[in-house]
């Protein structure tokens, strides 16, 4: 199941998977990166491990939408008003480096063909190919690059970037192929964020002849993007279809982080309005693979004559991703939810185990820790204390901001709430009356009521998807509590809207994940950034000690350091009891025709980008031998 919201932040995680640093004392010119540890690739190196070199080219990939848009209004995926369209962030824009899939924090040369970090590491060179091309023949400059980094920090683009580029003093053109970007202060990250830019041309909106139908960048709607991606935009109906077909002229088919990547000719999404439509076009034929969040679906639906021939087929692809925090969000804005304790008893009220036995069909494992299913976070260890070096980070900072510390976060890590034996939905809702009453929450006329007499209740805004009935199922046990909740149904773009501008009380949200955590955390949960419509804090954390732990991430420089900080991190905004956790799974459900064949799966991946980029079609003599 995903909830993920239609962020700018995951187009440069998708750009970075994996990406790292490793910043040695005496600055030189390498191939790629590695933050903790070594380079798995060494230079020269043929092409990753988990694609297929030999992968047959060819044909149409033809895909659904890929999350919650049903729709879209322009091509421009890095403003703030709109709906892009599906595709155009993977399949067009690059980055001066590329993330490795199975590492957990590595980056090769893309459109750079070398990169040097400085000796004081307040700044880092990137010489670009010879090669690399935009897709109307141009070379890739590093004016470019000067040009796609002045543009996103800028108000023209969604402000989400000028908070994961926050440290970046600069980018200064060296020369024609040099870049170089200088930070306002060392994090092992910068480089690696630079490193994950995407780039595009400063011809994009404008017309050839610099007469007045030169558009500005937040005004760049359908004009097809000029950016070096292997592919282009072939034809459209807007808000409904996209095709995309293989440049040609694509400059970089043969560098070694390519081969084996793109196999299709073309890739073709169609945009259905609901789950069920979707569903029905993946059975009727339409497309030719469909990622499945719905356990119910997966367990119920998947099923029919072509599913019963072989012409379907379905499989559970295991991954090791970090599962991030999936939940009801608390909007923090909002004065019903500022008391901490009101927060920790609406967790009590979400009935886990009966969810997963009546309606999940078993296929999910609660969430533990904003940073679940991974050793970066507390929970890692059953109810642990933290470590000597967890304490030297949160010791301080209780002392400094006791009125922000979270009473119980130097204790043991919070336990998700159940209601298996000897606890019940009966017990957790009688500890959730008594924590309420202690709020000054008590039921009266009908009602639970403050001193005031005010009633209880707030709105939790859906978009009309798969969570519908999950909402109501939690609904059911606040109305025991004598809560009053109303479920507020709106399309898509009006829910993007109102995220956007805060305008919520409780919502359902997927943070994802990244094996190694930096500046997105300050966009996520820095105080800074809790003013600043559009950006990723939806909660609206304001926290110093929130603040200074994000600082301890991104200033790790190592895999120790950086564990501590970031279980530090999750022991304060676990105890905070922002949101009410809710679950995931360890493996990718997919449903694919059968004359599809892939690469066994990296270590780390999502399956919609993995399908895109390494997947082909066998020719018609080798299907049935895959």
């Amino acid at each position: 199941m995903r909830m993920n919201r239609p962020l700018l932040f995951p187009i440069i995680l998708s750009l970075m998977l994996g990406i790292g640093l490793s910043i040695d004392s005496e600055a030189h010119a390498a191939h790629g990166f590695a933050q903790y540890g070594d380079l798995r690739y060494p230079a020269g190196f043929k092409h990753f491990d988990y694609v297929n070199p030999e992968a047959p080219q060819g044909g149409t990939l033809q895909l659904p939408n890929p999350d919650r848009r049903t729709s879209f209004d322009k091509f421009n995926p890095f403003t703030l008003k709109g709906v892009a369209a599906p595709g155009v962030s993977q399949l067009m824009f690059e980055s001066l480096l590329i993330g490795s899939a199975d590492e957990v924090a590595s980056a090769y040369g893309l459109l750079a063909e070398d990169v040097t970090v400085a000796k004081d590491q307040l700044s880092v060179t990137f010489r670009l190919r010879e090669s690399a091309r935009f897709n109307d023949g141009a070379p890739v400059l590093a004016k470019d690059v000067k040009y796609s980094f002045d543009i996103l920090m800028s108000k023209l683009a969604s402000p989400q970037f000028k908070t994961i580029y926050a440290d970046v003093k600069q980018a200064v053109v060296v020369s024609e192929r040099v870049i170089r970007f200088d930070f306002h202060r060392r994090n092992g990250e910068l480089p690696l964020l630079v490193g994950s830019l995407p780039i595009f041309s400063e011809k994009w909106g404008k017309s050839s002849d610099g007469t007045s139908k030169d558009k500005l960048f937040n005004q760049i709607t359908f004009e097809q993007p000029i950016a070096s991606g292997p592919y282009v935009i072939e034809k459209y109906d807007i808000g409904k279809t996209i095709t995309f077909k293989k440049n040609p002229d694509y400059w970089g088919a043969d560098l070694n982080v390519r081969i084996g990547f793109f196999n299709f000719d073309r890739v073709s999404y169609r945009l259905y309005k609901d789950d069920t439509a979707r569903l029905e076009a993946l059975k009727a034929g339409e497309f030719d693979t469909l990622v499945e969040y719905r356990a119910k679906n997966w367990a119920k639906s998947y099923v029919g004559p072509k599913f019963r021939d072989g012409t379907l087929k379905k499989q559970h692809f295991q991954h090791r991703n970090g599962a991030g925090m999936q939940g009801f969000i608390m909007n923090m804005r909002k004065p019903v939810f500022q008391d901490q304790r009101v927060r920790e008893a609406l967790t009590l009220a979400l009935d886990f185990e009966w969810m997963n036995r009546q309606l999940f069909y078993g296929q999910y494992h609660r969430i533990d820790s904003y940073f679940a299913n991974s050793d970066l976070g507390a929970s890692y260890e059953a109810a642990s204390l933290p470590s000597t070096q967890e304490k030297k980070l949160l010791e301080p900072l209780a002392k400094t901001y006791p009125q922000y510390f979270p009473e119980k976060a130097l204790g043991p890590m919070v336990l998700p709430v159940t209601t298996a034996d000897p606890s019940s939905l009966r017990q957790n809702l009688r500890k959730a009356r008594e924590i309420l009453a202690r709020a000054g929450w008590v039921y009266k006329d009908g009602a639970l009521r403050n001193a005031k007499g005010q009633a209880f209740e707030f709105e939790i805004m859906d978009d009309g998807g798969a969570m519908v009935r999950l909402v109501a199922a939690y609904v059911r046990n606040l109305e025991k509590l004598g809560i009053q909740v109303q479920i507020r149904t709106t399309d898509y773009a009006l829910y993007q809207k109102r995220l956007e501008e805060f305008d919520f009380d409780m919502t359902t949200m997927k943070f994802p994940d990244s094996q190694s955590p930096g500046n997105e955390l300050w966009d996520r949960y820095g105080s800074e950034s809790a003013s600043t419509k559009g950006s990723d804090n939806i909660i609206g954390v304001k926290s110093p000690v929130v603040d200074a732990l994000v600082g301890h991430i991104v200033k790790a420089q190592s895999r120790k350091d950086l564990v501590a900080a970031t279980r530090a991190l999750d022991r304060v905004l676990t105890h905070s009891y922002y949101v009410v956790p809710h679950w995931y799974s360890p493996s990718h459900r997919v449903a694919y025709k059968s004359n599809l064949a892939f690469p066994k799966p990296p270590t780390y991946y999502q399956a919609e980008s993995w399908i895109l980029s390494t997947w082909w079609r066998m020719p018609s003599d080798e299907r049935g031998h895959k």
